[in-house]
């Protein structure tokens, strides 16, 4: 089975941007812990990470074909982005959207999620191991 991991803006800053919300664990530990998690389930991993919304959905376009479900976390662009939106509709893999932070507990603003709209499953608040509960449910779904 394989699972594209896409990243969106900022989390290349992890364990800088704001530790009380997100944590002190970097991006590379982040990455640790995907491919620790993938490797239990037996599952083949591609993390990416951008801060560019149009690369975000170039990634989720080559995985029409390719690849057999996406894990994202459009972070920032998760609130804004018709267009990540679309492109996973376009595609229409399993998708499961992951945040870090618990995204329905904070500003008004972060409360809409166009992406999730196109998810089959939402795990946020969780930290790092909304990232492995991700994984589980499409190795079980999948």
């Amino acid at each position: 089975m394989r699972i594209r991991i896409i990243n969106g803006p900022n989390l290349n800053l992890l364990g800088i941007r704001e530790p009380n919300i997100y944590g002190k664990q970097d991006y590379p530990a982040l990455v640790h812990f995907i491919e620790e998690a993938a490797s239990r389930l037996d599952m083949e991993v591609q993390i990416l990470q951008s801060n560019h919304e149009g690369v975000l959905v170039d990634w989720i376009q080559e995985c029409l074909n390719e690849w057999n479900g996406i894990v994202i976390n459009p972070a920032a662009y998760t609130h804004t982005s018709v267009a990540i939106l679309d492109a996973l509709k376009a595609v229409a893999l399993p998708t499961v959207e992951v945040h870090l932070s618990d995204i329905r507990q904070r500003e008004s603003f972060r409360q809409i999620s166009y992406a999730g709209q196109a998810c089959i499953a939402t795990f946020c608040g969780l930290g790092f191991e909304g990232y492995a509960k991700a994984l589980e449910f499409l190795h079980n779904r999948l």
